[in-house]
Protein backbone atom coordinates (compact mmCIF):
# COMPACT_ATOMS: atom_id res chain seq x y z
CA UNK A 1 0.00 0.00 0.00
CA UNK A 2 1.29 2.97 -0.77
CA UNK A 3 0.55 6.28 1.68
CA UNK A 4 2.12 9.57 1.39
CA UNK A 5 1.91 12.28 4.01
CA UNK A 6 2.23 16.02 3.21
CA UNK A 7 2.14 18.43 5.80
CA UNK A 8 3.14 22.13 5.50
CA UNK A 9 3.94 24.42 8.79
CA UNK A 10 5.65 28.16 8.73
CA UNK A 11 5.82 31.02 11.08
CA UNK A 12 4.46 34.15 10.88
CA UNK A 13 5.18 36.68 14.04
CA UNK A 14 4.57 34.66 17.06
CA UNK A 15 1.61 32.41 15.89
CA UNK A 16 2.11 28.93 14.46
CA UNK A 17 0.04 28.11 11.04
CA UNK A 18 0.11 24.69 9.37
CA UNK A 19 -1.48 23.97 5.86
CA UNK A 20 -3.91 21.17 6.02
CA UNK A 21 -2.57 18.14 6.03
CA UNK A 22 -2.95 15.67 2.79
CA UNK A 23 -2.77 11.77 2.42
CA UNK A 24 -2.73 10.12 -0.57
CA UNK A 25 -3.92 6.76 -0.19
CA UNK A 26 -4.54 4.37 -3.27
CA UNK A 27 -4.31 7.23 -5.39
CA UNK A 28 -6.87 9.44 -3.20
CA UNK A 29 -5.84 12.51 -1.93
CA UNK A 30 -8.01 13.14 1.56
CA UNK A 31 -7.50 16.37 3.42
CA UNK A 32 -7.46 16.85 6.65
CA UNK A 33 -8.39 20.47 9.08
CA UNK A 34 -5.45 22.33 9.80
CA UNK A 35 -4.53 23.41 13.28
CA UNK A 36 -6.16 26.69 12.82
CA UNK A 37 -9.42 24.93 11.51
CA UNK A 38 -9.93 22.88 14.48
CA UNK A 39 -8.70 26.32 16.59
CA UNK A 40 -11.50 28.28 14.89
CA UNK A 41 -14.24 25.24 16.33
CA UNK A 42 -13.03 25.60 19.22
CA UNK A 43 -13.24 29.48 19.87
CA UNK A 44 -16.87 29.13 17.89
CA UNK A 45 -18.11 27.17 20.88
CA UNK A 46 -16.81 29.30 23.57
CA UNK A 47 -18.11 32.35 21.79
CA UNK A 48 -21.66 30.47 21.88
CA UNK A 49 -20.95 30.46 25.85
CA UNK A 50 -20.19 33.87 26.11
CA UNK A 51 -23.57 34.71 24.03
CA UNK A 52 -25.43 32.37 26.10
CA UNK A 53 -24.28 33.38 29.38
CA UNK A 54 -25.12 37.24 28.83
CA UNK A 55 -21.20 38.38 27.96
CA UNK A 56 -22.24 40.01 24.50
CA UNK A 57 -25.86 40.52 24.34
CA UNK A 58 -28.21 40.71 21.48
CA UNK A 59 -26.88 43.30 19.07
CA UNK A 60 -23.88 44.56 20.32
CA UNK A 61 -21.06 44.31 17.84
CA UNK A 62 -17.92 41.99 18.28
CA UNK A 63 -14.41 42.97 17.98
CA UNK A 64 -12.28 41.29 16.27
CA UNK A 65 -9.05 42.45 17.51
CA UNK A 66 -9.50 42.30 21.13
CA UNK A 67 -11.48 39.02 20.58
CA UNK A 68 -7.80 37.73 18.50
CA UNK A 69 -6.11 39.51 21.76
CA UNK A 70 -8.46 37.64 24.46
CA UNK A 71 -8.27 34.13 22.23
CA UNK A 72 -4.15 34.51 21.64
CA UNK A 73 -4.99 33.74 17.58
CA UNK A 74 -4.42 35.72 14.42
CA UNK A 75 -7.84 37.26 13.31
CA UNK A 76 -8.17 34.28 10.74
CA UNK A 77 -9.43 31.61 12.79
CA UNK A 78 -11.25 34.10 14.65
CA UNK A 79 -13.23 34.67 11.18
CA UNK A 80 -13.99 31.16 10.90
CA UNK A 81 -15.21 30.99 14.20
CA UNK A 82 -17.42 34.10 13.39
CA UNK A 83 -18.53 32.56 9.76
CA UNK A 84 -19.28 29.37 11.75
CA UNK A 85 -21.38 31.06 14.25
CA UNK A 86 -23.41 33.31 10.79
CA UNK A 87 -24.16 30.07 9.65
CA UNK A 88 -26.37 29.19 13.20
CA UNK A 89 -27.93 32.91 13.10
CA UNK A 90 -26.12 33.34 16.35
CA UNK A 91 -24.24 36.32 14.62
CA UNK A 92 -25.00 38.47 12.04
CA UNK A 93 -21.76 39.67 9.28
CA UNK A 94 -22.57 43.01 8.14
CA UNK A 95 -19.86 44.48 5.47
CA UNK A 96 -17.65 47.19 6.54
CA UNK A 97 -19.21 47.36 9.67
CA UNK A 98 -18.13 43.80 11.33
CA UNK A 99 -20.02 40.70 13.11
CA UNK A 100 -23.07 41.65 15.63
CA UNK A 101 -24.75 39.16 18.22
CA UNK A 102 -28.03 38.54 16.58
CA UNK A 103 -30.32 36.14 18.66
CA UNK A 104 -33.45 34.80 17.44
CA UNK A 105 -36.67 35.79 19.30
CA UNK A 106 -38.77 32.72 20.63
CA UNK A 107 -40.87 32.49 17.98
CA UNK A 108 -38.57 32.51 15.39
CA UNK A 109 -36.92 29.76 17.38
CA UNK A 110 -40.14 27.89 18.36
CA UNK A 111 -40.53 27.56 14.37
CA UNK A 112 -37.28 26.80 13.17
CA UNK A 113 -37.26 23.40 15.68
CA UNK A 114 -40.63 22.73 14.73
CA UNK A 115 -39.50 22.31 10.75
CA UNK A 116 -36.68 20.44 11.86
CA UNK A 117 -38.34 18.15 13.60
CA UNK A 118 -40.52 17.21 10.33
CA UNK A 119 -37.08 17.02 8.40
CA UNK A 120 -35.38 14.58 10.88
CA UNK A 121 -38.84 12.84 10.78
CA UNK A 122 -38.89 12.85 6.96
CA UNK A 123 -35.21 11.52 7.21
CA UNK A 124 -36.18 8.68 9.89
CA UNK A 125 -39.39 7.54 7.06
CA UNK A 126 -37.03 6.93 4.66
CA UNK A 127 -34.31 5.75 6.09
CA UNK A 128 -35.97 2.95 7.84
CA UNK A 129 -36.61 1.52 4.28
CA UNK A 130 -33.55 2.12 2.89
CA UNK A 131 -30.08 1.84 5.78
CA UNK A 132 -27.67 -0.15 5.68
CA UNK A 133 -26.80 -2.95 7.97
CA UNK A 134 -23.32 -1.01 8.16
CA UNK A 135 -25.22 2.29 8.97
CA UNK A 136 -27.16 1.03 11.35
CA UNK A 137 -23.79 -0.67 12.85
CA UNK A 138 -22.51 2.89 13.13
CA UNK A 139 -25.22 4.04 14.94
CA UNK A 140 -25.18 1.68 17.71
CA UNK A 141 -21.38 2.47 17.50
CA UNK A 142 -22.70 6.61 18.24
CA UNK A 143 -24.75 5.32 20.71
CA UNK A 144 -22.35 3.12 22.80
CA UNK A 145 -20.31 6.42 22.62
CA UNK A 146 -23.00 8.84 23.89
CA UNK A 147 -23.78 6.38 26.62
CA UNK A 148 -20.24 6.73 28.13
CA UNK A 149 -20.67 10.15 27.68
CA UNK A 150 -23.59 10.00 29.50
CA UNK A 151 -22.30 8.04 32.05
CA UNK A 152 -19.04 10.93 32.47
CA UNK A 153 -21.33 13.64 32.80
CA UNK A 154 -19.54 15.03 29.55
CA UNK A 155 -22.48 17.30 27.28
CA UNK A 156 -19.86 18.21 25.10
CA UNK A 157 -18.80 14.78 23.93
CA UNK A 158 -22.29 13.26 24.06
CA UNK A 159 -23.18 16.34 21.59
CA UNK A 160 -20.49 15.08 19.11
CA UNK A 161 -21.22 11.91 19.33
CA UNK A 162 -25.38 12.62 18.94
CA UNK A 163 -24.42 14.96 15.70
CA UNK A 164 -23.01 11.84 13.74
CA UNK A 165 -26.13 9.93 15.14
CA UNK A 166 -27.99 12.37 13.41
CA UNK A 167 -26.24 12.79 10.46
CA UNK A 168 -26.20 9.38 9.58
CA UNK A 169 -29.63 9.12 9.62
CA UNK A 170 -29.75 11.99 7.36
CA UNK A 171 -27.57 10.26 4.87
CA UNK A 172 -29.40 6.63 4.86
CA UNK A 173 -32.67 9.10 3.70
CA UNK A 174 -31.43 8.35 0.45
CA UNK A 175 -32.44 11.50 -0.36
CA UNK A 176 -29.44 13.95 -1.38
CA UNK A 177 -31.93 17.38 -0.83
CA UNK A 178 -33.44 16.30 2.15
CA UNK A 179 -30.25 15.50 3.48
CA UNK A 180 -28.43 19.00 2.40
CA UNK A 181 -31.81 20.53 3.48
CA UNK A 182 -31.74 19.06 7.02
CA UNK A 183 -28.12 19.63 7.87
CA UNK A 184 -28.35 22.95 6.80
CA UNK A 185 -30.70 23.58 9.62
CA UNK A 186 -28.91 21.47 12.07
CA UNK A 187 -25.83 24.06 11.75
CA UNK A 188 -28.04 26.84 12.55
CA UNK A 189 -29.79 25.15 15.34
CA UNK A 190 -26.65 23.47 16.73
CA UNK A 191 -26.00 26.70 19.22
CA UNK A 192 -29.52 25.51 20.88
CA UNK A 193 -29.15 22.00 20.70
CA UNK A 194 -25.96 21.69 22.47
CA UNK A 195 -27.34 23.97 25.50
CA UNK A 196 -30.10 21.48 25.99
CA UNK A 197 -28.27 18.73 26.65
CA UNK A 198 -26.97 20.61 30.00
CA UNK A 199 -30.52 20.92 31.60
CA UNK A 200 -30.57 18.22 34.12
CA UNK A 201 -31.63 14.97 32.76
CA UNK A 202 -31.74 15.65 29.00
CA UNK A 203 -28.74 13.83 28.28
CA UNK A 204 -30.07 10.22 29.95
CA UNK A 205 -33.49 10.97 27.75
CA UNK A 206 -31.94 11.99 25.00
CA UNK A 207 -30.06 8.24 25.13
CA UNK A 208 -33.28 6.47 25.68
CA UNK A 209 -34.64 8.02 22.95
CA UNK A 210 -31.88 7.52 20.26
CA UNK A 211 -32.70 3.44 21.22
CA UNK A 212 -36.00 3.88 20.41
CA UNK A 213 -35.29 5.54 17.16
CA UNK A 214 -32.67 2.64 16.40
CA UNK A 215 -35.13 0.00 17.01
CA UNK A 216 -37.39 1.70 15.20
CA UNK A 217 -34.76 1.61 12.49
CA UNK A 218 -33.71 -1.91 12.73
CA UNK A 219 -37.33 -2.98 12.62
CA UNK A 220 -37.86 -1.09 9.33
CA UNK A 221 -40.86 0.49 10.36
CA UNK A 222 -41.35 4.14 8.90
CA UNK A 223 -44.08 5.28 10.54
CA UNK A 224 -42.29 4.07 14.05
CA UNK A 225 -39.13 5.94 12.85
CA UNK A 226 -41.09 8.83 11.65
CA UNK A 227 -43.10 9.50 14.90
CA UNK A 228 -40.42 8.76 17.28
CA UNK A 229 -37.35 11.26 15.12
CA UNK A 230 -40.39 13.70 15.39
CA UNK A 231 -40.92 13.76 18.98
CA UNK A 232 -37.03 13.85 19.71
CA UNK A 233 -36.29 16.87 18.03
CA UNK A 234 -39.44 18.82 18.61
CA UNK A 235 -39.27 21.73 21.53
CA UNK A 236 -42.35 21.86 22.80
CA UNK A 237 -43.96 21.97 26.15
CA UNK A 238 -41.16 22.03 28.97
CA UNK A 239 -37.92 21.85 27.19
CA UNK A 240 -39.13 25.10 25.37
CA UNK A 241 -39.70 26.79 28.55
CA UNK A 242 -36.48 25.70 29.71
CA UNK A 243 -34.77 26.85 26.74
CA UNK A 244 -36.50 30.25 26.47
CA UNK A 245 -36.08 30.84 30.47
CA UNK A 246 -32.21 30.67 29.76
CA UNK A 247 -31.71 32.53 26.70
CA UNK A 248 -33.99 35.08 28.90
CA UNK A 249 -31.28 34.90 32.05
CA UNK A 250 -28.54 35.24 29.59
CA UNK A 251 -29.69 38.36 28.06
CA UNK A 252 -30.96 40.62 31.45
Amino acid sequence: MSVQVKCGVFFKSTTLYTRPFMLHLKGKLIHFPSMETRRADQIAVQLEELIFDGTFVDGQRLDEVRLAEHFGVSRTPLREALQRLALSGMVEMIPRRGAFVQQPGPVQLMEMFEVMAELEAACGRLAAMRITDNALGDLRAANAKCLAAVEARDSDSYYAENERFHRIIYQQSGNGFLEQETSKLHKRLKPFRRKQLRFRGRMAQSMAEHEAIVAALEDGDAARAEDTLRKHVAVQGEKFHVLMASLKRAAE
